[in-house]
């Protein structure tokens, strides 16, 4: 590793340690950590077998209320206890970590999903999940040692490396979402912070898990994964306490469920779908391999039973893919797919290539513009209205540069030359890209259509050489030139544009239709994209040419 990070002479002082790097897919959130790694390998060894995960209602339930006032920021709350559990700082160092790995992903960083764990024995239920005002809110945050109210943990945290990436999420809030128990002592200001008060320790027998959200569902995921991975350190191994929800609409129900489902399949279908040749007894092996426990009830149907610990089962197809897995995708011999077809270059395709060899073998270097860009740049730059174009808007644009689909390729070369000016001259540009047309004719509403744009830049505007680069692409098209201006080959006619000079524009003309345009441009035209030498382009649809 060293060794190709810093150069072959730095290999001496490099350590002896073997590391070794897993690629964990993102869907499966069991696996975050060590302790869901671990029980996975010894299930698809066959080392243990696989964990059933149970819940447990005591007669004396926990219960946490949500009130009205949450609707308006988090709107989903739901909670779990891990009763008499032992901990190791290894352990603890994962627990951690994990929930730090849900909230990046599942969580998106805590947006959807926010995870406080608390000491079970340090607070006293029932809880209430509230919304409070600010200046209201006052608690002692993690690791601190004196309390602080709402407004002050925002600026206590603005230049904290790691949350102040969260602050955002509620700031601008006029309420923010505070959990505390019976006496009052706030739990947590989710998603932000914790608080001091029932902060886990070593020594911390029960916890409390909360879950606070904008997605449920995304919220359970995380719940049922984290209670999963980590009731493995509970006296009771596997078994996870459930605590009532109550929701301000008189909606009650227990979490986490953690149920179990049975997906049913067709190992015959299933093996086909691979590309194996296994008995619906050895499909069955595989899957318990992964951690999905399978019975056979005859005619090739098994009956899949799926943890609640694996999310990441949604369809028939997803089983399909940890059988291959488990068989072993290096095992699976490649064939030749049985398709009626051979597939090929597109012709639009292949033009444009050979049109990239004309203009490189012509000096022209190949630029590659965005196919946004901004309404100005489309249309008041060039000199149009851009009603009277036909524009492809974005709904919600997210930056100025891209608000329109443009629908010709030349501000973006002028923006690139812009970009350049510093460059040797003369710059002689081109690119060979789709634009986008709104045409109400067509179910999507708009359309693609291929051009070639060449442009070229100096200190004098020598419309001949961009002519004679029309006529090279011209002749390589088999296209001739039209002395009579009829139907036949092509020729040029006068036209008035803005984007030009009145009498150094014309239409380009290919039997009988307009494909383009050529020209100088006009001096104001080059000093609202930032030029102040002369400018000759010319840009034309080469879809009619196939």
């Amino acid at each position: 590793m060293i060794a190709k990070e810093q150069g072959i002479d730095h290999i001496q002082e490099g350590s002896d340690e073997i590391l070794y790097k897993i690629d964990v897919p993102a869907n499966r959130y069991d696996l975050l950590c060590l302790e869901g790694l671990v029980t996975g390998l010894l299930v698809f060894l066959g080392k243990i077998p696989i964990p059933v995960y149970k819940t447990v209602k005591p007669k004396n339930v926990e219960r946490i209320e949500m009130t009205k006032a949450c609707l308006q920021i988090r709107g989903h709350i739901i909670a779990a206890i891990l009763r008499d559990v032992t901990i190791t700082q290894t352990a603890y160092d994962s627990f951690i970590d994990l929930q730090d790995k849900l909230h990046q992903n599942i969580g998106r960083k805590r947006t959807l999903v926010s995870i406080g764990t608390h000491d079970l024995d340090t607070i006293k239920g029932p809880f209430i999940y509230d919304a409070m005002l600010p200046k209201n809110i006052k608690f002692k945050p993690l690791n601190q040692d004196k309390e602080y109210t709402g407004e002050e943990i925002m600026d206590l945290y603005a230049n904290h490396s790691q949350l102040k990436q969260y602050l955002p999420i509620i700031k601008n809030s006029p309420v923010y979402p505070i959990i505390y128990d019976k006496n009052g002592v706030i739990l947590s200001l989710p998603p932000i912070v914790n608080g001091d008060h029932s902060k886990i320790t070593l020594n911390t027998k029960n916890i409390f898990i909360e879950c606070t959200a904008t997605n449920i569902t995304k919220a359970k995921i995380a719940l049922d994964t984290l209670v999963c991975a980590f009731s493995k350190y509970c006296s009771r191994m596997h078994q996870v306490e459930i605590v009532e929800v109550v929701y301000p609409n008189t909606k009650k129900f227990d979490s986490p469920d953690l149920k179990y489902r049975i997906e049913k399949i067709n190992s015959k279908h299933a093996t086909n779908y691979i590309g194996i040749n296994q008995s619906p007894e050895e499909v069955a092996q595989l899957l318990t391999k992964m951690s999905l426990q399978t019975e056979l009830k005859g005619n090739d149907e098994l009956h899949v039973q799926v943890s609640p610990s694996r999310h990441d089962i949604i369809h028939a197809c997803d089983i399909y893919e940890d059988i291959a897995i488990a068989y072993g995708y290096n095992k699976i011999k490649k064939t030749v797919p049985k398709t009626p077809s051979i597939g090929k270059e597109l012709p639009l395709n292949k033009l444009t290539d050979q049109l990239r060899e004309v203009m490189a073998s012509a000096c022209f270097t190949e630029a590659l513009t965005f196919s946004l860009c901004s309404k100005e740049d489309i249309a008041e730059k060039l000199g149009h209205n851009i009603m009277n174009l036909p524009v492809v808007h974005i709904l919600n644009p997210k930056t100025a540069e891209f608000q329109v689909g443009r629908t010709t390729l030349l501000p973006g070369i002028l923006r690139t030359i812009a970009a350049n000016r510093k460059l040797p001259l003369p710059i002689k540009l081109f690119e060979i890209s789709d634009v986008i047309l709104r045409d109400t004719m067509l179910e999507v509403g708009a359309r693609n259509e291929r051009h070639l744009c060449v442009v070229y830049y100096n200190k004098i505007a020598r419309f001949e050489f961009v002519h004679g680069v029309l006529d090279r692409i011209m002749h390589v098209l088999k296209v001739s030139w039209n002395y009579n201006k009829d139907d036949t080959g092509y020729y040029l006619r006068s036209f008035k544009d803005p984007t030009f000079f009145l009498s150094r524009c014309a239409e380009i003309v290919s039997y009988g239709k307009v494909i383009g345009k050529i020209g100088t441009h006009h001096p104001e035209v080059l000093s609202k994209f930032g030029l102040s030498i002369p400018c000759t382009s010319f840009e034309i649809n080469i879809e009619p040419f196939l």
